[in-house]
């Protein structure tokens, strides 16, 4: 019987925010495939539960692919996390499930669903979310500038992930392509002790002198 692959979401920041189905679905894996094996090691111990790991992350080759792929097909059940959050949501996650189900169209993936940053933070934005794009992070360099062009162009809230050391250039980029009306909520450090919630137009974000620390997830509203 083949085993079966779970997509585990793992808390944010605060620990409590953890399922018990994803609890009791880490400690019942024959495996965890994690991206950062210290990561998972600590959140696993806190919980009190051992279990092998193995290691992939968006550096993985086709041969790590192979290996779970043979685990699968051993009838292993497996348990898939991220760092922090739902794995496959800009998360290389997704590039295994693609993978293995391309060896094997009848690989079983169950979601364990739980924290998601994005969703956190279209939750307390209050933007109408009943449609709204999720961008992911911005390039680094190159289509940097279309990015951002995009956002400004889009018709619906727009919620995407940004560095701690990157947060006050995306916000004076965002300044030279948004209307000065346009409402804006960042978020930092969601769910952690230092958890800030910035609200305004970009002129007034910009004021705020927000903490170049920290994880930041950015809301854009279009709708005055």
């Amino acid at each position: 019987m083949r085993g079966k692959l779970y997509i585990v979401a793992t808390p944010i920041g605060n620990l409590g925010d953890i399922t018990m189905r994803a609890v009791e679905t880490l400690r019942n894996a024959d495996f965890v495939l994690c991206e950062d094996t210290r990561v998972t090691k600590n959140l696993l111990g806190h919980f009190r539960i051992s279990r092998p790991l193995i290691s992939y992350h968006q550096h993985s080759d086709a041969k790590k692919v192979n290996e779970i792929a043979s685990l699968l097909a051993e009838g292993k059940n497996l348990a898939l996390v991220t760092d922090a959050g739902t794995p496959g949501i800009s998360d290389p996650g997704n590039l295994l499930i693609r993978d293995l189900a391309s060896k094997d169209s009848q690989t079983d993936v169950i979601p364990v669903p739980g924290a998601s940053a994005a969703i956190a933070a279209l939750s307390i934005s209050g933007f109408p979310t009943d449609k709204y794009i999720f961008m992911g992070f911005p390039p680094h360099k190159n289509k940097r500038q279309k990015f951002f062009r995009e956002v400004a162009g889009s018709g619906y809230t727009v919620v995407f992930y940004e560095s701690s050391h990157r947060i006050l250039k995306c916000l004076s980029e965002l300044k030279e392509v948004l209307t000065p009306a346009t409402r804006i909520v960042v978020c930092r450090e969601l769910t952690k002790k230092f958890e800030s919630v910035y609200r305004g137009a970009i002129d007034q974000i910009l004021k705020m002198n927000i903490p170049e620390k920290g994880e930041f997830v950015v809301v854009v509203s279009h709708q005055l």
